[in-house]
């Protein structure tokens, strides 16, 4: 399946993606959160689907796409996890996966507006593969992983690099801004994707590609990543991991690029579909 959420920010309903068309799934009852996820939602809504898909009203074309996942109850992203991007900035690929933090309030749709913060100068993109947890995880042992997938959807990591570089050392400040975290279009659930570790990734800006990468070249691979992690964090349903980012940030420059009011972002991962982001200034939403 391929789960949607479409509408109004804050206020959006449930749908589904098959093919190039659009429904509205509303008349299941439940949003795509941790609830649903905990609770066998997916089974529960296949079940659904079975029996009321004829019947499921499409959605116009042009309606708003919102996260495909309601507010998770965290953003976990994983830092220079491809070889080529801490090459790009300088950094020494980590031993162990580097973790932070993004801003649950971060979260938008997969077309709306980036917004560079008050005050930024340096903020930049990072397409990434980000992974849906979909049931509790502790400790859990990493050839058991992959069974706590939900699925999976595209996520880009925008940064800004000040924030995030020089004011004091913590990641967190230049990744959790409002709208640094569109998600979407979609969430595929994780028996649509046959190989997770052979998908292209890419990302353009002003139609100029900037990345061009694969998930064969990930460091550490989903399964140690979601594991890892569960030593440190108990994993919620519906909470994302978002995996890192091949070479071809602005940061990786020189010299530097960083998006400005006016650029048009896009991006996709195999599978997982695109997303187009246009970046205006703060204040001017």
């Amino acid at each position: 399946m391929k789960l949607i959420r479409f509408g109004a920010f804050n206020n959006e309903q449930t749908g589904i993606a098959v093919g190039d068309k659009l429904y509205d799934t509303s008349a299941f009852g439940e949003d795509y959160n941790e609830h649903f996820f905990e609770t066998d939602g997916l089974a529960r809504l296949q079940q659904f689907l079975d029996e009321h898909q004829p019947a499921l009203p499409e959605i116009p074309a042009g309606t708003r796409l919102g996260s495909p996942v309601a507010r998770p109850s965290k953003i976990i992203c994983i830092g220079l996890n491809y070889a080529d991007h801490a090459k790009e900035t300088g950094a020494t690929p980590p031993a162990e996966p580097v973790i932070f933090m993004k801003s649950t309030t971060a979260l938008v749709g997969p077309n709306d507006n980036i917004v560079i913060p008050k005050d930024s100068e340096k903020t930049d993109w990072e397409v990434e593969l980000a992974v849906v947890i979909g049931k509790k995880a502790s400790y859990v042992s990493e050839s058991a992983a992959m069974d706590y997938v939900a699925g999976y959807v595209l996520h880009n990591d925008v940064s800004e690099r000040a924030f995030q570089l020089e004011r004091g050392g913590t990641w967190d400040k230049g990744k959790g801004c409002d709208t640094f975290a569109p998600l979407g279009p979609y969430m595929v659930t994780k028996d649509e994707v046959d190989d997770i570790d052979n998908l292209r990734l890419w990302l353009s800006v002003n139609g100029k590609k900037m990345q061009d990468g694969t998930t064969a070249n990930l460091i550490f691979r989903i399964p140690h990543i979601i594991a890892y992690t569960s030593q440190f964090m108990t994993l919620l349903p519906g909470d994302i991991i978002s995996t890192g980012t091949p070479a071809g940030v602005g940061l990786g420059m020189n010299p530097q690029v960083y998006l400005k009011a006016g650029d048009v972002v896009e991006l996709g991962i195999d599978g997982l579909g695109t997303a187009k982001q246009n970046v205006v200034a703060y204040g001017a939403y």
